[in-house]
């Protein structure tokens, strides 16, 4: 272990004022571990980053770049007109705009349920509220199967409606039970006090646990609007018609008929541009969004994998 001193300020008296912190040295094999870790994840990294960075690069690099195989990781004889080609589509603003439905709407739906039906639960005084919670969580390793929810949404009508887009993830019960144990962390002085001062159940969730809660909202609204803007299997599952498909969907139909489809193959050969290009604009369109959200999510994504946690 080694001490060194390094000098902060200087008082009034003219004498300068010593505060020693300590360095504590790591070993070889500490070191070695470090290393080996910074490669790892370097090397992770770098495996990931290179597909994606292939298919932007494939988004802006020019039809003959693509058609000999010339495109790695950065663009050949640069273009946009791939990516105007597709934000100007009707099929993708369609597209956009449902999946803009599905994750606000559906975004703030769960939360608002989620956030309710945690807070009964997270009274423990209250009785069967462990009965009821088992219930929840038998529902996370067991469910109805696809076929029977099929035919129950079948049954009230609501396939190929933005309703389905919404209603399967309405309660997350992992989420549930993260806002749950935020709740069960709040002081009880806090909620007592306000009973003492004859507020009802409601008021006092509204006035109270909800402004308290809103870091556990804010990591909860992140991982719900994630999940929803990339769900692809529910719409897969529930959803026929066209217009109301969503940009996992256009994504599929897009990869589908890009080599399949003459007329859209003479259609790109008239604009100059490849089937590869435009499935590859379409990817990167569709992922914009998101990325340019996350960096203000960041800390929510850091934040959530701890709320909660200590606790339950």
């Amino acid at each position: 272990m080694e001490q060194t001193s390094r000098h902060t300020g200087r008082p009034k008296n003219g004498k300068a004022r010593k505060v020693h912190t300590l360095r504590i040295k790591k070993s070889l094999d500490e070191k070695i571990v470090s290393g080996i870790s910074y490669l790892f994840i370097t090397a992770l990294v770098v495996v990931m980053l290179i597909p994606i960075m292939h298919v932007v690069s494939k988004a802006f690099s020019a039809e003959w770049a693509i058609n000999t195989g010339s495109v790695g990781i950065f663009p050949v004889g640069f273009q946009v007109n791939s990516l105007l080609y597709i934000i100007q589509s009707k099929t993708f603003i369609m597209a956009f705009g449902n999946s803009m439905f599905a994750t606000v709407v559906g975004t703030l739906c769960t939360l608002a349920v989620t956030a309710i039906t945690a807070y009964p639960l997270s009274m423990r005084h209250l009785p069967y509220m462990k009965g009821i919670l088992l219930i929840f969580v038998f529902t996370m390793y067991f469910t109805g199967g696809i076929i029977p929810t099929y035919l129950l949404y079948s049954m009230y009508g609501i396939l190929d409606t933005r309703i389905v887009l919404i209603l399967p993830g309405l309660i997350n019960v992992y989420h549930m039970l993260i806002i749950k144990n935020f709740y069960e962390a709040i002081p009880e002085s806090i909620i007592e006090s306000a009973q003492l001062d004859g507020a009802s159940s409601f008021r006092i969730f509204l006035r109270l646990v909800v402004p308290l809660s809103k870091p556990v909202y804010a990591t909860i609204t992140v991982f719900t609007s994630v999940i929803l803007w990339n769900d692809y299997f529910g719409p897969m599952m529930y959803i026929n018609n066209p217009n109301l498909k969503t940009l996992p969907l256009y994504l599929r139909d897009m990869i589908a008929r890009a080599n399949d489809t003459q007329a859209l193959s003479m259609l790109l050969v008239e604009k100059n541009l490849s089937a590869e290009s435009i499935t590859a604009a379409a990817i990167v369109a569709a992922t914009i969004p998101i990325l340019l959200v996350y960096p203000f999510m960041q800390r929510h994504f850091v934040k959530g994998i701890t709320v909660g946690s200590t606790k339950g």
